[in-house]
């Protein structure tokens, strides 16, 4: 993403002290601690998909391909796509902007929608190929990450939610947006965790 791509300030905004950062952290300390241990808790658990990967190589060779590479992708772009609005919604309140802000929340939030939609629809697509977490080891692994990062995408989901009803009675402006700033933090992490649970079961076997 780049800065190009995010909504400019209008002239004035830095004189006026709108925008600004001044170097600080986005959101709070509880946000970053939240996010802390969701990362510790992947790791745990993608340790567990190397060890599983260097005892059962063939299983995991075999099994990626099985997996339907459209939704992998399709969860991605929505991953991707609602995190880069949500950047987009922190940008445009701390330029003032509070209703192109709440709009750019809006379309994060649909597209954020579509993540657990898209998930349910591979998971039919699955068992209908007879895919489940007893054909093999590798998707064992492949349903405990995938499953965990859905309960992590649902309360993001639950958080846009309760940012987006603040936000709509005008709890944040260009001088006080820590809980959109913690909202938008906590789901790029999860998008990250996405794009490297889809590197690893939809792309490097």
């Amino acid at each position: 993403m780049t800065s190009a791509a995010l909504p400019e300030y209008r002239a004035g905004d830095a004189e006026r002290g709108i925008g600004r950062t001044s170097g600080r952290v986005p959101g709070n300390a509880g946000i970053w601690v939240g996010i802390t241990c969701e990362f510790v808790e992947f790791l745990v658990l993608f340790a567990v998909y190397f060890v599983a990967r260097a005892h059962f190589p063939q299983a995991f060779e075999d099994g990626a391909p099985r997996l339907s590479a459209t939704a992998g992708v399709a969860i991605t772009l929505l991953m991707v796509s609602s995190s880069f609005l949500i950047a987009c919604s922190v940008a445009t309140i701390r330029a003032g902007r509070r209703g192109r802000s709440i709009a750019f929340l809006v379309g994060g939030l649909v597209l954020a929608l579509g993540y657990p939609l898209a998930k349910l629809l591979e998971i039919r697509w699955n068992l209908a190929q007879g895919i489940d977490g007893g054909s093999g080891i590798f998707f064992t692994v492949y349903y405990y990450l995938t499953f965990t990062h859905l309960v992590h995408g649902f309360w993001g989901i639950l958080g846009i939610l309760w940012v987006l009803g603040r936000h709509a009675i005008g709890a944040y402006s260009a001088q006080n947006h820590d809980g959109l700033e913690a909202l938008a933090s906590y789901w790029h992490a999860t998008d990250i965790i996405w794009l490297v649970i889809f590197a690893l079961c939809y792309v490097l076997p």
